[in-house]
């Protein structure tokens, strides 16, 4: 079962993600995508992980997931944005490498038979990118929500901390 949890910034997103990981799992992996850039963001990160209790796992990956085991196992992936960012990065904004690099690691993950609960982010509803790698990036983006929502088998749109259902 793949679920796949979108919207904008600071609309419950991850709350939502969390509790529904609980509802389906006594024992969850969290699976953390972002890379450490600096100090600020490791603050982030410590104070993320404090909020999960002891019921979770918590695993750092930052871009090969397929390395993981999800057979069997309930895991909330927080999130696609930062984890595209980390392909972007890699390949130096280069929007078809990242898309297929992403694209081939969601493939071998989502064959391995687990619940996979997947945040994402609606990025291209608000504000035109300003830069041109800002624009490149909106596009990935845009392009990788729409390939994992087609093969999601639940999308929930969070509107202010509201779910609204939109497949599934």
């Amino acid at each position: 079962m793949i679920y796949l949890i979108t919207g904008g910034e600071r609309s419950g997103k991850s709350s939502y993600a969390q509790n529904l990981a609980l509802q389906l799992s006594d024992s969850p992996l969290y699976v953390a995508t972002a890379r450490k850039w600096d100090s600020d963001f490791q603050n982030r990160i410590d104070r993320h992980q404090q909020e999960r209790d002891a019921r979770w796992t918590n695993i750092e990956k930052e871009k090969y997931l397929s390395e993981l085991d999800f057979s069997g196992k309930v895991a909330l992936i927080d999130c696609v944005t930062l984890w595209l960012t980390n392909f972007f990065i890699d390949t130096k904004n280069d929007v078809a490498a990242s898309l297929e690099e992403a694209k081939n690691e969601f493939n071998k993950i989502a064959a391995q038979k687990g619940t996979l609960i997947i945040v994402t982010n609606e990025i291209g509803m608000g504000v035109h990118a300003e830069t041109h790698i800002g624009r490149k990036f909106t596009e990935l983006q845009g392009w990788m929500n729409q390939f994992l929502a087609s093969n999601a088998d639940e999308v929930v749109l969070m509107v202010s901390g509201i779910p609204v259902k939109i497949k599934g």
